[in-house]
């Protein structure tokens, strides 16, 4: 542990301007000052990197007691280093954490995905309108290592989806007016594929089963060009609200919204009898996605899974004895088989289920 608080003490002193990296290190009276040199060189070089760990992470907001400085180091030898050299509490603080400051350094590495709204414009507008704003197009991707690979004010079209742009990590559009105007949408792709999939027919009649937030619901609305029908329902009020504002800034015209429960939706109530297509996302345990890892480090206990996976069998089930559906798309953000093949593979046993 000595080696680590010796880095935090040159990391304040810098801060503090008490002197140079070198004079710190070898003033500081560290008997192996070449590794102390060497961490705390690695620690500043990584810098910006372990400041938005540590902000994402939450980690110094949960560990009131653990200053920045030795924080920094501790993370950079647990993810970056040679691995943790100390033991007590401070290990065992930053191993408490170390599913998190993956999880967060993953999503750090993750481009930004936009999606073009082609409700309101088309690729090759907003194309131009970054090329104006300084950025370079390098056209369509060939492979997913162009993706990873994306770096500084250039951005690429996405090998899959006709409309979905990709830039590289943490670039930021929350202030762009091509976002506030609702021109491009900020979406994932996972979140881009289950619309794309389900492929709905202009004019047709569409159930989007636990719609909110809406970036999905607004996604069906392009696929569908505004031209046909959208039945949204969720439960909570406030996700509702903030999903119809959504909505109206995207220009969908093609939706109903309603406040229900989609289990106490009437399959045979006559203005269902069109619906054709069903996108059903119910909820889940969230573990495939890395920016909703919890901050205590748990796995989901098995009771919890076979509670989530019995609610999604019968939304499912219910999902499939409307009379006309001919394709749904089952979608949930979790790895565990338990919630994904395993509950399409009971539904689809369930007696008298025509659908296959």
């Amino acid at each position: 542990m000595a080696l680590y608080r010796a880095a935090a003490a040159v990391l304040s002193g810098l801060e503090r301007g008490e002197g140079g990296l070198k004079s710190l290190v070898y003033g500081s009276g560290f008997p192996h000052a070449r590794q102390l040199y060497a961490l705390v060189a690695e620690t500043l070089r990584y810098g910006p990197v372990l400041d938005a760990l540590l902000d994402g992470a939450a980690l110094l907001r949960v560990e009131k007691k653990l200053p920045p400085p030795l924080a920094k180091v501790l993370v950079y030898d647990l993810l970056f280093g040679k691995g943790l050299k100390c033991g007590g509490r401070w290990k065992a603080l930053a191993r408490r954490h170390r599913a998190r400051l993956q999880a967060e350094l993953a999503r750090l590495k993750v481009p930004r995905y936009v999606r073009v709204n082609v409700l309101k414009t088309c690729v090759d507008d907003v194309v131009e309108f970054f090329k104006r704003q300084g950025y370079s197009f390098l056209g369509k991707a060939g492979s997913l290592e162009e993706l990873r690979t994306l770096s500084g004010k250039k951005f690429i079209l996405d090998l899959h989806l006709p409309e979905l742009l990709v830039f590289p990590p943490q670039t930021d559009f929350h202030d762009n007016r091509l976002y506030t105007s609702g021109h491009i949408i900020l979406q994932d792709k996972a979140s881009c594929l289950p619309a794309f999939l389900l492929s709905p027919a202009a004019g047709s009649h569409v159930i989007d089963a636990c719609a909110a937030p809406g970036n999905k619901t607004s996604h069906l609305a392009a696929v569908l060009k505004n031209k046909g029908h959208i039945f949204a329902f969720d439960l909570d009020t406030k996700r509702l609200a903030t999903m119809n504002t959504m909505l109206m800034r995207a220009g969908v015209t093609s939706c109903k919204l309603a406040q229900q429960d989609f289990l106490s939706v009437d399959p045979h109530d006559p203005k269902y009898s069109k619906v054709k297509y069903i996108l059903l996302d119910p909820s889940c345990s969230g573990s495939g996605m890395v920016t909703r890892l919890p901050l205590e480090e748990a796995a989901p206990s098995a009771e919890r899974l076979q509670a989530l996976a019995g609610f999604q069998r019968k939304v499912l089930s219910h999902a499939l004895r409307f009379p006309a559906v001919q394709r749904l798309i089952y979608s949930t953000c979790s790895v565990h088989r338990e919630e994904n093949e395993d509950v399409v593979h009971t539904v689809l046993q369930e007696p008298g289920l025509a659908f296959r």
